[in-house]
Protein backbone atom coordinates (compact mmCIF):
# COMPACT_ATOMS: atom_id res chain seq x y z
CA UNK A 1 0.00 0.00 0.00
CA UNK A 2 1.23 3.48 -0.85
CA UNK A 3 2.13 5.80 2.07
CA UNK A 4 -0.46 8.32 3.25
CA UNK A 5 -0.77 11.99 2.38
CA UNK A 6 1.05 13.38 5.43
CA UNK A 7 4.07 11.14 4.93
CA UNK A 8 4.38 11.83 1.20
CA UNK A 9 3.84 15.57 1.77
CA UNK A 10 6.59 15.54 4.37
CA UNK A 11 9.01 13.83 1.98
CA UNK A 12 8.02 16.28 -0.78
CA UNK A 13 8.69 19.35 1.37
CA UNK A 14 11.96 17.87 2.65
CA UNK A 15 13.20 17.01 -0.83
CA UNK A 16 12.22 20.39 -2.31
CA UNK A 17 13.85 22.16 0.60
CA UNK A 18 17.06 20.17 0.25
CA UNK A 19 17.37 20.37 -3.53
CA UNK A 20 15.68 23.69 -4.38
CA UNK A 21 15.04 26.03 -1.46
CA UNK A 22 18.36 25.75 0.37
CA UNK A 23 20.53 26.40 -2.75
CA UNK A 24 18.28 29.30 -3.80
CA UNK A 25 18.32 30.81 -0.33
CA UNK A 26 22.13 30.69 -0.47
CA UNK A 27 21.96 33.01 -3.49
CA UNK A 28 20.05 35.62 -1.49
CA UNK A 29 22.31 35.13 1.52
CA UNK A 30 25.46 35.72 -0.52
CA UNK A 31 23.97 38.81 -2.13
CA UNK A 32 23.14 40.27 1.29
CA UNK A 33 26.83 41.08 1.73
CA UNK A 34 26.32 43.93 -0.73
CA UNK A 35 24.82 47.24 0.27
CA UNK A 36 21.69 48.38 -1.59
CA UNK A 37 23.74 50.88 -3.61
CA UNK A 38 26.27 48.21 -4.59
CA UNK A 39 23.51 45.75 -5.45
CA UNK A 40 21.68 48.29 -7.63
CA UNK A 41 24.88 49.34 -9.36
CA UNK A 42 25.71 45.70 -10.12
CA UNK A 43 22.34 44.65 -11.52
CA UNK A 44 21.91 47.83 -13.59
CA UNK A 45 25.37 48.11 -15.09
CA UNK A 46 25.25 48.35 -18.91
CA UNK A 47 26.60 44.84 -19.54
CA UNK A 48 24.00 43.33 -17.20
CA UNK A 49 21.08 45.28 -18.71
CA UNK A 50 22.14 44.34 -22.24
CA UNK A 51 22.40 40.69 -21.23
CA UNK A 52 18.91 40.77 -19.67
CA UNK A 53 17.40 42.11 -22.87
CA UNK A 54 19.16 39.54 -25.02
CA UNK A 55 18.56 36.57 -22.71
CA UNK A 56 14.88 37.16 -22.01
CA UNK A 57 14.09 38.41 -25.51
CA UNK A 58 15.82 35.58 -27.36
CA UNK A 59 14.44 32.97 -24.94
CA UNK A 60 10.89 34.24 -25.37
CA UNK A 61 11.09 34.38 -29.17
CA UNK A 62 12.68 30.93 -29.32
CA UNK A 63 9.91 29.49 -27.12
CA UNK A 64 7.22 31.11 -29.30
CA UNK A 65 8.75 29.75 -32.51
CA UNK A 66 9.11 26.31 -30.94
CA UNK A 67 5.49 26.41 -29.80
CA UNK A 68 4.38 26.84 -33.42
CA UNK A 69 6.73 24.42 -35.13
CA UNK A 70 6.80 21.99 -32.22
CA UNK A 71 3.03 21.64 -32.54
CA UNK A 72 3.41 20.91 -36.26
CA UNK A 73 6.12 18.30 -35.62
CA UNK A 74 4.03 16.63 -32.91
CA UNK A 75 0.99 16.63 -35.20
CA UNK A 76 2.92 14.96 -38.04
CA UNK A 77 4.40 12.33 -35.71
CA UNK A 78 1.01 11.46 -34.22
CA UNK A 79 -1.34 11.69 -37.20
CA UNK A 80 0.75 10.37 -40.10
CA UNK A 81 2.72 7.23 -40.91
CA UNK A 82 5.65 7.71 -43.28
CA UNK A 83 9.02 6.25 -44.12
CA UNK A 84 11.65 7.35 -41.59
CA UNK A 85 9.13 8.28 -38.92
CA UNK A 86 11.12 6.57 -36.15
CA UNK A 87 14.25 8.40 -37.25
CA UNK A 88 12.48 11.76 -37.09
CA UNK A 89 11.03 10.86 -33.71
CA UNK A 90 14.52 10.03 -32.42
CA UNK A 91 16.00 13.24 -33.84
CA UNK A 92 13.54 15.28 -31.79
CA UNK A 93 15.23 14.02 -28.62
CA UNK A 94 18.74 14.76 -29.89
CA UNK A 95 19.05 18.12 -28.05
CA UNK A 96 18.24 16.24 -24.82
CA UNK A 97 21.08 13.74 -25.26
CA UNK A 98 23.65 15.96 -26.96
CA UNK A 99 26.05 17.75 -24.59
CA UNK A 100 25.42 21.47 -24.81
CA UNK A 101 29.05 22.27 -25.59
CA UNK A 102 28.95 19.83 -28.52
CA UNK A 103 25.73 21.46 -29.74
CA UNK A 104 27.34 24.89 -29.54
CA UNK A 105 30.44 23.83 -31.47
CA UNK A 106 28.28 22.11 -34.10
CA UNK A 107 26.03 25.13 -34.56
CA UNK A 108 29.00 27.48 -34.73
CA UNK A 109 30.61 25.29 -37.40
CA UNK A 110 27.40 25.06 -39.43
CA UNK A 111 26.56 28.76 -39.35
CA UNK A 112 30.06 30.23 -39.66
CA UNK A 113 30.96 31.98 -42.89
CA UNK A 114 32.65 28.79 -44.12
CA UNK A 115 30.02 26.43 -42.68
CA UNK A 116 27.58 24.31 -44.62
CA UNK A 117 24.71 26.69 -43.93
CA UNK A 118 26.59 29.93 -43.29
CA UNK A 119 28.25 29.93 -46.72
CA UNK A 120 24.79 30.10 -48.35
CA UNK A 121 23.54 32.81 -46.01
CA UNK A 122 26.58 35.09 -46.39
CA UNK A 123 25.77 36.17 -50.00
CA UNK A 124 22.30 37.14 -48.74
CA UNK A 125 23.82 39.39 -46.11
CA UNK A 126 22.68 37.14 -43.25
CA UNK A 127 25.24 36.43 -40.54
CA UNK A 128 24.34 34.00 -37.76
CA UNK A 129 27.59 33.24 -35.94
CA UNK A 130 28.73 35.93 -33.49
CA UNK A 131 25.37 37.72 -33.66
CA UNK A 132 22.16 37.85 -31.64
CA UNK A 133 20.57 35.73 -34.35
CA UNK A 134 23.02 32.98 -33.42
CA UNK A 135 21.81 33.12 -29.80
CA UNK A 136 18.23 32.74 -31.04
CA UNK A 137 19.18 29.76 -33.24
CA UNK A 138 20.91 27.99 -30.35
CA UNK A 139 18.00 28.55 -27.96
CA UNK A 140 15.52 27.34 -30.56
CA UNK A 141 17.57 24.18 -31.07
CA UNK A 142 17.61 23.21 -27.40
CA UNK A 143 13.95 24.11 -26.77
CA UNK A 144 12.10 22.18 -29.48
CA UNK A 145 11.90 18.79 -27.68
CA UNK A 146 10.05 20.31 -24.72
CA UNK A 147 7.15 21.38 -26.93
CA UNK A 148 6.98 18.18 -28.96
CA UNK A 149 7.17 15.79 -26.00
CA UNK A 150 4.61 17.79 -24.03
CA UNK A 151 2.04 18.07 -26.82
CA UNK A 152 2.54 14.62 -28.37
CA UNK A 153 0.85 12.52 -25.64
CA UNK A 154 -2.12 14.89 -25.53
CA UNK A 155 -2.55 14.58 -29.28
CA UNK A 156 -2.37 10.80 -29.03
CA UNK A 157 -5.20 10.81 -26.48
CA UNK A 158 -7.31 13.27 -28.48
CA UNK A 159 -10.41 11.50 -29.74
CA UNK A 160 -10.68 11.76 -33.56
CA UNK A 161 -14.45 11.70 -33.15
CA UNK A 162 -14.29 15.32 -32.00
CA UNK A 163 -12.94 16.33 -35.39
CA UNK A 164 -15.49 14.15 -37.15
CA UNK A 165 -18.28 15.73 -35.14
CA UNK A 166 -17.04 19.22 -36.02
CA UNK A 167 -16.85 18.27 -39.70
CA UNK A 168 -20.38 16.84 -39.60
CA UNK A 169 -21.59 20.18 -38.24
CA UNK A 170 -20.08 22.01 -41.21
CA UNK A 171 -16.75 23.17 -39.80
CA UNK A 172 -13.82 23.27 -42.19
CA UNK A 173 -10.30 22.21 -41.22
CA UNK A 174 -9.20 25.64 -39.98
CA UNK A 175 -12.35 26.08 -37.91
CA UNK A 176 -11.84 22.62 -36.40
CA UNK A 177 -8.23 23.49 -35.61
CA UNK A 178 -8.98 26.84 -33.96
CA UNK A 179 -12.21 25.99 -32.16
CA UNK A 180 -11.83 22.31 -31.27
CA UNK A 181 -8.22 21.14 -31.29
CA UNK A 182 -6.22 24.17 -30.14
CA UNK A 183 -8.37 24.87 -27.05
CA UNK A 184 -7.77 21.30 -25.89
CA UNK A 185 -4.04 21.55 -26.59
CA UNK A 186 -3.58 24.98 -24.99
CA UNK A 187 -2.64 23.69 -21.48
CA UNK A 188 -0.04 21.32 -22.94
CA UNK A 189 1.30 24.05 -25.24
CA UNK A 190 1.63 26.45 -22.32
CA UNK A 191 3.44 23.79 -20.31
CA UNK A 192 5.84 23.10 -23.16
CA UNK A 193 6.33 26.84 -23.69
CA UNK A 194 7.19 27.32 -20.01
CA UNK A 195 9.66 24.43 -20.07
CA UNK A 196 11.33 25.64 -23.27
CA UNK A 197 11.46 29.21 -21.99
CA UNK A 198 12.95 28.19 -18.65
CA UNK A 199 15.49 25.94 -20.36
CA UNK A 200 16.57 28.75 -22.66
CA UNK A 201 17.00 31.23 -19.81
CA UNK A 202 19.62 29.07 -18.15
CA UNK A 203 21.34 27.84 -21.31
CA UNK A 204 25.09 28.34 -21.47
CA UNK A 205 27.05 25.68 -23.33
CA UNK A 206 25.28 25.80 -26.70
CA UNK A 207 25.32 29.62 -26.81
CA UNK A 208 28.87 30.62 -25.89
CA UNK A 209 30.43 29.21 -29.06
CA UNK A 210 27.97 30.63 -31.60
CA UNK A 211 27.31 33.97 -29.87
CA UNK A 212 30.88 35.22 -29.80
CA UNK A 213 30.26 36.73 -26.32
CA UNK A 214 30.65 40.35 -27.41
CA UNK A 215 29.85 42.63 -24.43
CA UNK A 216 26.70 44.73 -24.86
CA UNK A 217 25.85 42.82 -28.06
CA UNK A 218 25.87 39.02 -27.86
CA UNK A 219 26.68 38.34 -24.21
CA UNK A 220 23.92 36.43 -22.39
CA UNK A 221 23.35 36.74 -18.65
CA UNK A 222 24.87 33.35 -17.67
CA UNK A 223 28.09 34.47 -19.37
CA UNK A 224 28.08 37.72 -17.39
CA UNK A 225 27.62 35.69 -14.20
CA UNK A 226 30.49 33.39 -15.15
CA UNK A 227 32.75 36.37 -15.86
CA UNK A 228 32.07 37.67 -12.34
CA UNK A 229 32.79 34.23 -10.91
CA UNK A 230 36.05 34.07 -12.84
CA UNK A 231 37.08 37.24 -10.99
CA UNK A 232 36.02 35.60 -7.71
CA UNK A 233 33.39 38.30 -7.15
CA UNK A 234 30.73 35.94 -5.85
CA UNK A 235 28.49 38.65 -4.40
CA UNK A 236 28.14 40.46 -7.74
CA UNK A 237 27.59 37.16 -9.54
CA UNK A 238 24.81 36.12 -7.17
CA UNK A 239 23.25 39.59 -7.41
CA UNK A 240 22.81 39.19 -11.17
CA UNK A 241 21.67 35.60 -10.67
CA UNK A 242 19.10 36.84 -8.16
CA UNK A 243 17.58 39.17 -10.75
CA UNK A 244 17.35 36.28 -13.19
CA UNK A 245 15.79 34.11 -10.51
CA UNK A 246 13.10 36.63 -9.57
CA UNK A 247 12.15 37.51 -13.15
CA UNK A 248 12.11 33.86 -14.20
CA UNK A 249 9.92 32.90 -11.26
CA UNK A 250 7.43 35.69 -11.98
CA UNK A 251 7.23 34.81 -15.68
CA UNK A 252 6.85 31.09 -15.05
CA UNK A 253 4.23 31.78 -12.39
CA UNK A 254 2.31 33.79 -14.96
CA UNK A 255 2.48 30.93 -17.46
CA UNK A 256 1.26 28.48 -14.81
CA UNK A 257 -1.67 30.76 -14.01
CA UNK A 258 -2.55 30.87 -17.73
CA UNK A 259 -2.30 27.09 -17.86
CA UNK A 260 -4.63 26.77 -14.85
CA UNK A 261 -7.08 29.17 -16.48
CA UNK A 262 -6.99 27.25 -19.78
CA UNK A 263 -7.61 23.93 -17.97
CA UNK A 264 -10.51 25.43 -16.07
CA UNK A 265 -11.94 27.00 -19.22
CA UNK A 266 -11.73 23.70 -21.11
CA UNK A 267 -13.34 21.81 -18.24
CA UNK A 268 -16.21 24.28 -18.05
CA UNK A 269 -16.60 24.26 -21.84
CA UNK A 270 -16.71 20.46 -22.04
CA UNK A 271 -19.17 20.28 -19.15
Amino acid sequence: MLPGFKLTLGFTVFYLGLVVLIPLSAVFWKTSSLTWAEFWHTVTMPTALASYRLTFGASFLAAVVNAVFGLIVAWVLVRYDFFGKRLVDALVDLPFALPTAVAGITLAALYSQAGWIGRWLEPLGVQVANTQLGVFVALTFIGLPFIVRTVQPVLEDLDPELEEAAASLGANRWQTLWRVILPLLTPALLTGFALAFARALGEYGSVIFIAGNIPLKTQITPVVIMSELDMFDYARATAIAEVMLVFSFVLLLGVNVLQWWANRHNTTHLA
